[in-house]
């Protein structure tokens, strides 16, 4: 395609971070070196981040009104977050593998308009039943964007840089949370609660339109391109079952249980905070939203300071050095009997610990497999991690039945995270490593 700086698409044997300096460390110093392509597609994957994590934290925040609206027990509530989480987990597969197929760019635009679709038939569910239907097919696309946006984004960088390019596009995740929380903020103080959780879905959808234009721009990764046209002269594609093969199933493995213990870790806290908040802490839906935002500052500040961190330190200091602080900040905060005050105060180092290490996880699954396997690969170690770790919430739900919600949330969370530090211990450092050309 015209226009494409070779700088952005280094050729075979070209180093990739030779045109970076050596000074070059600071969070964001990265992006005044970025060529238009690496611009774009940055923008591109990030926007497409952030109304992910927007259409999905809506379910999470309206879960306090559709309990006592349909009659809902805790514990079926939270399977809906566990089956979108299932459905992540094989949408995510399914759509590395095609992204290695078809390429990064359609792939990726496939799945935004998948679960932005899905988001906006939430809105008109007239029972729970359709409610929990339209949320597990929204998570086929859900799990589908984060493996096609990773790839690509990770593929288009340089690799003197990728820890921070696509860490900050991780902190689009804290943006689209924030987003929603505002969303709900607006909506439960303009409408009633049974229709102001229908407004919140409405209004989650509508951007999809114009991030798929933007997205349209994009031009697919040159290393992925090149990997594709050899795969076909050689009449070899990629088989969706190869990441399995001797030689890259060790890497799986692995990777599998790191993203297990990341996903689990996140989805236990996140999914029942906001519940907490009202029924453990005595707040209203609008009295909890300066709390949630507080959490949602420091896990956007979780994400800068963790993809900063992935290039300074390496991906497997990051994850075992976060995942040690988030099980102390759980306990703290789910456990001690602190003052409302002090809640509010400690919100910000729990969103940043229990957060910041997703923004390692990008680049350093893209180091770990061959360009011909990225998508497949990628898509499968975190997305699986999803799958496994979304039967936390559901047993937090069930087992807040004979204990607190507190005490349940706190338990699988600390359980999450030693698996994370498991995983970051089992697997090797890749910090600026270059991509293979095919």
């Amino acid at each position: 395609m015209s226009g494409i700086d070779d700088r952005a698409h280094p050729q075979p044997g070209q180093v990739q971070g030779s045109d970076t300096s050596a000074g070059d460390t600071g969070l964001f110093t990265f992006y005044g070196k970025m060529t238009g392509v690496e611009r774009l597609t940055f923008w591109a994957c990030f926007s497409g981040w952030t109304l992910d994590a927007t259409d999905f934290m809506i379910y999470p925040l309206v879960i306090g009104t559709l309990l006592p609206l349909w009659h809902v027990d805790r514990g079926f509530a939270g399977l809906a977050v566990t089956v979108t989480l299932l459905c992540s987990a094989v949408g995510g597969w399914l759509t590395g593998f095609l992204a290695d197929r078809i390429g990064r760019v359609r792939a990726l635009q496939i799945t935004v308009l998948w679960f932005a679709g899905f988001t906006l038939l939430s809105a008109f569910a007239q029972n729970y039943g359709q409610l929990f239907a339209a949320r597990a097919m929204l998570g086929f696309g859900f799990g589908g964007e984060w493996a096609a946006g990773a790839v690509l984004i990770g593929e288009t960088v340089r690799a003197s840089y990728r820890g921070r390019a696509v860490g900050v596009v991780q902190s689009g995740w804290g943006v689209g949370w924030g987003i929603a929380v505002l969303l709900q903020f607006v909506c439960y103080s303009l409408a009633p609660p049974d229709l102001a959780w229908r407004l919140m879905f409405g209004f989650g959808a509508v951007p999809a339109i114009f991030i798929f234009m933007l997205q349209r721009r994009v031009p697919e990764p040159a290393i992925h391109a090149r990997a594709a046209a050899q795969a076909t002269a050689a009449h070899k594609p990629p088989a969706i079952w190869e990441i399995f093969s001797p030689g890259i199933l060790r890497i799986t493995i692995f990777a599998g249980i790191l993203g297990t213990g990341a996903q689990g870790g996140y989805y236990a806290v996140t999914t029942w905070l906001p519940t907490f908040l009202r029924v453990d802490r005595g707040l209203s839906v609008i009295g909890s939203t300066g709390y949630l935002l507080v959490l949602i500052a420091g896990a956007t500040s979780g994400y800068l300071a963790g993809a900063w961190l992935s290039d300074r330190i390496g991906r497997r200091r990051l994850f075992i050095l976060f995942a040690i602080c988030a099980s102390v900040l759980v306990i703290l905060y789910t456990q001690l009997h602190f003052s409302n005050g002090v809640m509010l105060v400690l919100g910000f180092p729990l969103g940043f610990f229990a957060s910041g290490y997703l923004s390692g996880l990008g680049p350093f699954l893209t180091e770990l497999y061959p360009t011909r396997l990225r998508g497949s690969g990628q898509g499968f170690a975190y997305n699986v991690g999803r799958g496994i770790g979304a039967i936390f919430p559901t047993l937090v739900g069930y087992l807040s039945a004979t204990m607190s919600l507190a005490t349940a949330i706190a338990i699988f969370a600390v359980c999450a995270y030693g698996l994370l530090l498991l995983g970051a211990l089992l697997l090797p450092e890749t910090r600026g490593k270059e991509l293979d050309p095919a």
